[in-house]
């Protein structure tokens, strides 16, 4: 059953919370049903200078741009109430803020503990959590492509007791810190395929995550690798500049299995939308928000079960309408054809070549491209990319979407105009 449940939001200046120099914080309430709860909106103005009966600030130089800032958080919040009256059936204004704050609106258990006098050895305890996590999957909590992940870690794990140090497993007691630091070795020095640094630092974090479990279950006292260090630079991924994502998109192609393939990378560009979510996006994923019926696709990520949040940009309804039709599209309920994963980055590939990009095309290259126009072409705040793109925390982002001097450039000529005349003279500011 969907919630009926009716939201009403309000903001509010704190003037109990003001500075030396007059200027306090605005809060947002929200209201659902007679409950509510609060939280900061990051914005500040000055006592005279905020509406009590309007709810917005007036007479000050900010006064757009905080009005904006405002306007923003309820529209927000709204789409976020809008897509979580259509997955429970009771609401609570906590969950509305977690919604929108990008954190797990509901928190996860613990895993219960074996037998304390049983004790596991280090690959029973990667079979442990492997079932447990096969359990989450089953109920759409996990995605199947990180179970994957689970299973090859194990593998390799098994292969380096085997192949390095000639034991078919080991107790977990056993285990002391070098023995992270001879894995890590072992995958990228001598293992068959090598692995690159990034790679084999994933399979220690996921060691490290393992050790974490037997120390919570009392099975350890102390990871014993917990102090060895996972940090790998993360590769830098230049995005496309928006001059190449129109030529791809102008491009004149006359194989089909190729436009196709453009017109799903350029569904990419434009949404941030995973393979893996891209995939499975269906109609029901549409979502209709406030008066205008603006459309939005809003979808629960398949890797971190975030909800991801875009507004449907033109190029992107024409898509949609475009495949509307498609003999695909209508049986399998999706919104664009697209091919397995191995087929249709090899596609890029080739797409890469015809368009005369000069690097090769991916779909994590899509996402990237995606974040770094909404930020700097369109100029949204770095907290709504975040949310677009379906992160956890806005560090994931900021990997994403650096900030380029030509947005800084412009921001800084807004800057000038509020601060200095045309003579280039600090401006009169009255106290």
């Amino acid at each position: 059953m969907k919630s009926n449940q009716t939201l009403k939001i309000l903001f509010w200046h704190r003037k109990s919370k003001a500075d030396l120099k007059g200027h306090a914080p605005i809060i947002c309430r929200i209201s659902i049903d007679g409950k509510d709860t609060e939280f900061s909106t990051g914005q500040k103005v000055h006592i005279n200078n905020w509406d009590i009966e309007l709810k917005k600030v007036i007479r000050s130089q900010n006064a757009k741009k905080i009005n904006a800032e405002l306007n923003r958080i309820s529209s927000v919040l709204e789409v976020n109430f809008t897509v979580l009256k259509t997955k429970y059936e009771f609401i609570s204004p906590s969950m509305l803020k977690n919604s929108y704050r990008n954190v797990p609106i509901e928190s996860k258990g613990k895993i219960k503990s074996h037998n304390p006098n049983n004790i596991p050895s280090l690959l029973e305890l990667v079979d442990f959590h492997i079932k447990e996590f096969e359990r989450l999957v089953e109920k759409a909590l996990r995605s199947k492509e990180t179970l994957k992940q689970w299973k090859a870690t194990k593998k390799k794990i098994a292969e380096f007791l085997k192949e390095k140090l000639k034991i078919d497993d080991i107790d977990l007691s056993a285990i002391e810190y070098s023995f992270a630091q001879k894995f890590y070795n072992y995958l990228i020095l001598e293992r068959s395929p090598l692995l690159k640094d990034a790679a084999a630092m994933k399979q220690i974090k996921n060691l490290k995550q393992i050790l974490n479990i037997a120390e919570a279950n009392q099975w350890l006292l102390k990871n014993p690798i917990e102090k060895f260090k996972c940090g790998s630079e993360d590769p830098e991924i230049i995005p496309l500049e928006i001059s190449d994502v129109e030529k791809i998109w102008r491009k004149k192609l006359t194989i089909n299995r190729l436009i196709k393939v453009r017109d799903a990378f350029i569904f990419q560009c434009f949404t941030g939308f995973a393979y893996q979510d891209i995939y499975n996006l269906s109609k029901d994923h549409i979502i209709y928000v406030g008066s205008d019926k603006e459309k939005w696709l809003v979808k629960e990520r398949g890797k971190t079960k975030v909800t991801e949040m875009v507004p449907v940009l033109p190029i992107v309804d024409e898509l949609i309408l475009k495949y509307e039709n498609a003999a695909y599209c209508k049986i399998y309920n999706r919104l664009v054809p697209i091919n397995s994963n191995f087929r249709y980055n090899s596609y890029l590939k080739e797409l890469s070549d015809l368009c005369g990009i000069g690097r090769p095309l991916n779909s994590h290259l899509a996402r990237h491209t995606f974040a770094d126009m909404m930020l700097n072409v369109l100029q949204f705040p770095l907290e709504d990319v975040s949310k677009m793109l379906g992160h956890k925390n806005i560090r994931t982002t900021q990997r994403y979407a650096r900030i380029k001097k030509s947005r800084i450039g412009k921001k800084m000529n807004e800057a000038k105009s509020i601060m200095f005349d045309d003579r280039g003279k600090l401006k009169r500011f009255s106290h």
